[in-house]
């Protein structure tokens, strides 16, 4: 293990490996190499002070290598103790110049003392992933909120923290939620979630999905993409949800919608992605047949009442890596995936790199975009400009050799005068 003011990494010979991963990756993220490539021209983030708390995977390193070239000076900490790529963590730090502190696998202790090294750096920008560098920011290290400009907030569960620190007068400056952009997730929380978290369960178990009844906890974009993945390998899909519109919608698009303590009697796997709290609850826990397998997908690993589930065993042990099996009093075996932590960055590698392009692309320019108006703004919580979404679109569109069409004069002139109530 390696620890300087440079990063701590578990192990510095992996970075080679890692450098290839992270190339790899950046052929299928052409949208965030031509930020990058404009970017290293215009220098919009120069001298700016960022520190990062985020997934430390192959496409977090290309975004992290985008902020570098628009001249951010940058220190990243991982955002999940397992979601850590330790050869890409290697190569940031070897390779890159990137100070990085994340070791896969780090205990709650290092993890937290993670967030102060990159909090150390004194940031000016904050880019967070489950909003717990600008909780521990808030808490106890108020001292550097002065020089805080602004942050961007990556994803749901961060988001919901965010909107209450607002909400409850305490946020102390402006973040841009980048999550709720369009081309953030309309296409990584489905898509992205939807296939990684099934390669997590897949990876992890060996199991055949085709013919087990899976239960979606929540119906969500994420739920969405999970539902409608599984549905396609084969498996009988139930759904659980408290809106009813969503449920509603989920009855539409065909699946069986039922409330979750009965799906817990029914189920082989189950699947949570609302970002809330003990959404399988002890009733739950208590009504699963035999076999269960219990993964999550949502930010935290508070999803699953773990610890009413050790309540529960008689006695646990480890089958595979990121399987631990709990025996019940009456004999029956419940298998808990990844610690109840993202099954998708615990077991496998997260959200392939073509959705990532997207979301990262949200990162960078909200980065950008940050810096020329974090004057005009107030501590809240604000979206991206849909005119930003709508270039990151045209981007990708056109990666992919895809073309749209345009409204003619006479066409847009139609629209504008229904808009104008004319």
């Amino acid at each position: 293990m390696t620890t300087s003011t440079q990063g701590d990494v578990k192990d510095r010979s992996l970075a080679p490996r890692g450098k290839e991963r992270i190339e790899w990756a950046a052929r299928d993220m052409p949208v965030l190499r031509l930020i990058r490539e404009r970017f290293s021209r215009e220098q919009p983030l120069k001298g700016i002070r960022m520190a990062g708390c985020l997934h430390i995977t192959t496409e977090t390193a290309n975004l992290a290598l985008t902020l570098q070239a628009g001249g951010a000076d940058l220190v990243l900490c991982a955002s999940n103790p397992l979601s850590t790529q330790d050869d890409v963590a290697a190569a940031l730090v070897c390779e890159y110049g990137i100070p990085t502190f994340a070791i896969k696998g780090e205990d709650e202790e290092t993890y937290y003392r993670h967030i102060h090294a990159a909090l150390d750096h004194r940031p000016q920008l904050t880019m967070d992933d489950g909003c717990d560098l600008v909780s521990t920011l808030h808490s106890s290290r108020s001292e550097l909120l002065g020089q805080v400009i602004g942050g961007m907030e990556e994803t749901t569960t961060g988001v919901i923290r965010l909107r209450s620190m607002e909400k409850q007068g305490v946020l102390k400056y402006p973040v841009l939620a980048v999550n709720e952009s369009n081309t953030k997730h309309l296409f990584d929380n489905r898509y992205g979630t939807g296939q990684s978290t099934l390669d997590g369960i897949i990876r992890a178990t060996n199991l055949l999905l085709a013919g087990r009844t899976i239960v979606v906890l929540g119906y969500g974009w994420c739920g969405r993409g999970v539902a409608a993945r599984a549905r396609g390998l084969g498996a009988n899909v139930v759904v659980t949800e408290v809106d009813p519109i969503r449920a509603l919608e989920a009855v539409m698009d065909g699946f069986r919608v039922l409330p979750s303590l009965e799906a817990a009697t029914i189920g082989d796997i189950f699947i949570t992605v609302t970002g809330n709290l003990n959404v399988i609850d002890r009733p739950h826990l208590e009504r699963l047949k035999d076999g269960a397998v219990l993964a999550n997908s949502g930010h935290f690993n508070d999803e699953i009442n773990i610890p009413e589930l050790e309540k529960l065993a008689v006695r646990k042990r480890r089958l595979r890596d990121f399987v631990d099996e709990y025996t019940y009093a009456d004999g029956r075996q419940v298998y808990l995936l990844g610690e109840g932590r993202l099954i998708n960055l615990a077991a496998a590698e997260g959200h392939p790199a073509s959705v990532m392009d997207m979301s990262f692309a949200n990162q960078a320019l909200g980065a950008e975009y940050m810096l020329k108006h974090a004057s005009e703004l107030q501590p809240r919580v604000y979206t991206l400009p849909l005119e930003i979404d709508q270039d990151i679109a045209r981007l990708k569109l056109k990666a992919m050799n895809v073309a749209i069409d345009t409204l003619t004069s006479e066409q847009q002139s139609y629209l504008n005068s229904w808009e104008a109530g004319t």
